[in-house]
């Protein structure tokens, strides 16, 4: 029996799951002020910035720990036999499997090692193989310490999240025929050889992809007319 078969069996039960979520929030919460000050040392994002995303990060997860408790993300659908000669006919969503889900490097903690993607697809049943981001692996590993210590409070596996570093562990990780879909939030060069990957495998797999982004510069005529001495100076 394969360990990713294991974890998924004790993923299936949606309260477990939905206590495992909520108990990641409360401890990443509680290490706020360790993780903060560990990740502003990688990124230099700042404590206030890092600070509210460690609460975003954390109700992420309790919406999702919300989610799964409510049951809606099923959309079970039961047809009935009728007079006429039909099956009795259910669908549900199940999950797909081992989902690897690649960080981003301006968001350590919303899109990283306990970010929305990963908190998607442990609510969905699916165990998670992140790929951390190298401008802030330490942040990571303190990040998957809170998720694994969650994981012993619920009584689930330590490999329920799993985590690995290096450039050539993404296109390795998106090849592993365990892997059954990919989330990535990140550079369009990246993005693409990863989906590349995804649908060269045997057996394509899911993509979900946020490629890309521009961020606007705006400068008023007022400040450029006060500061143009000073950029120009600065040029020289």
């Amino acid at each position: 029996m394969s360990a990713a078969y294991v974890v998924r069996e004790a993923l299936a039960d949606r309260e477990v799951r939905a206590r495992y979520l909520r108990t990641c929030a409360e401890l990443l919460h509680a290490d706020r002020e360790a993780l903060t000050e560990l990740a502003d040392a990688e990124t230099a994002l700042g404590s206030a910035r890092l600070s509210g995303e460690i609460d975003r990060a954390c109700r992420q997860l309790s919406a999702f720990a919300d989610a799964v408790r409510a049951g809606d993300y099923l959309q079970i659908i039961i047809d009935h036999p009728t007079a006429v000669p039909t099956p009795d006919l259910r669908r549900y969503r199940i999950p797909l499997g081992v989902v690897a889900v690649y960080s981003a490097s301006n968001f350590p903690f919303a899109f990283s090692v306990a970010g929305g993607d990963t908190a998607s697809a442990l609510a969905a049943g699916c165990p998670v193989v992140v790929k951390a981001h190298p401008d802030h692996p330490a942040t990571s590993e303190r990040t998957l310490v809170a998720l694994r210590q969650a994981a012993a409070r619920c009584g689930l596996p330590q490999a329920v999240v799993q985590l690995v570093h290096g450039f050539t562990a993404g296109i390795d990780l998106i090849r592993h025929p365990l892997i059954a879909a990919a989330g990535f939030t990140g550079s369009v060069r990246g993005g693409r050889a990863l989906f590349d990957a995804a649908a060269a495998r045997p057996v394509s797999i899911p993509f979900h992809g946020e490629l890309g982004s521009v961020n606007l510069v705006v400068v008023t005529e007022a400040a450029a007319a006060e500061r143009a001495k000073r950029a120009t100076s600065i040029s020289n």
